[in-house]
C-alpha cells in the first residue's frame, strides 16, 4: 500500500510520527551541541601547561587574563645599582587554579605562576624614584620578560615539584623555554619562598 492509498487517520498518524522523529533528532543535536560548546569552554577556562616534543614549555597562553596577585618590586638603584629582578613581578595565575587554592589551600596539580617582568620608567632620583601627577614613587615602564613555573611533582620531583622557565628578560618573550636547573632557580624558593616554593608572603590573596 502507498502512503496515497493510506486512510486519512493513517497518513495523519504517520506525519505525527515523522515530525516527533524530527524533534527528537533536533533535541539530540541540540543536546550535543550544547555539550561541545560546554566541554570547549572548561578547555579553555583550565588551561594547562603546553609542552614541546622536546620537552620545552611552550609561553603560555592568554596569562594577561588571569588571576593578577601582586607586583613585587626590587628597582636597581635600592640594591646596589644592580638588582637581579630590577622590575616589577607582575603575576598571574590561572583561574581554575586560583579557584581551587582558595577551596583547598593547596596549589593543584598544572598550576601556571605567570611572572611579567616590567622595568620602573628612568628615575629621577638617586634612589630609582621619579615624581609623577599622583606624588614620587616608582612607576611601570617597559615590559622586560618573563618568569614562570609549573607545579607538577611526577615532572618535576628533582626540584620539589615545581619546574623553572624563563621567557627572556627582554622582549619580546621567547615563545619556548628550556628548565632551568635547580641550582639557578629552585633553591632560592625552597629556601625562602613561605609556602609550596611560592612566596605566597608577597601575594594577599594566597597568604592564608
Amino acid at each position: 500500500m502507498t502512503a496515497t492509498n493510506v486512510p486519512g487517520r493513517g497518513r495523519a498518524l504517520i506525519a505525527t510520527a515523522v515530525i516527533a522523529s524530527g524533534l527528537i533528532l533536533t533535541a539530540v543535536f541540540s543536546e550535543l551541541h550544547a555539550k561541545s560548546e560546554v566541554a570547549a569552554r572548561e578547555t579553555s577556562e583550565r588551561y594547562m601547561p603546553e609542552y614541546t616534543a622536546d620537552g620545552d614549555l611552550i609561553l603560555p597562553k592568554n596569562f594577561e587574563k588571569w588571576v593578577y596577585l601582586g607586583s613585587p618590586l626590587t628597582p636597581n638603584a635600592l640594591n646596589g645599582g644592580k638588582a637581579n629582578f630590577p622590575e616589577f613581578h607582575n603575576v598571574y595565575m590561572q583561574p581554575w587554579a586560583y579557584e581551587e587554592y582558595q577551596k583547598t589551600n593547596v596549589f593543584p596539580e598544572g598550576t601556571i605562576m605567570f611572572k611579567e617582568l616590567q622595568l620602573t620608567i628612568p628615575a629621577q632620583f638617586p634612589d630609582g624614584s621619579r615624581t609623577e601627577p599622583s606624588g614620587r614613587g616608582y612607576f611601570p615602564g617597559k615590559l622586560n620578560g618573563a618568569d614562570v613555573t609549573v607545579k607538577d611533582s611526577k615532572r618535576y620531583a628533582d626540584t620539589g615539584g615545581w619546574g623553572y622557565y624563563n621567557f627572556h628578560h627582554y622582549e619580546p618573550k621567547a615563545p619556548t623555554a628550556k628548565l632551568k636547573p635547580k641550582a639557578e632557580c629552585g633553591y632560592c624558593h625552597a629556601a625562602s619562598a613561605k609556602k609550596d616554593e611560592v612566596w605566597t608572603q608577597f601575594y594577599d590573596r594566597l597568604d592564608h
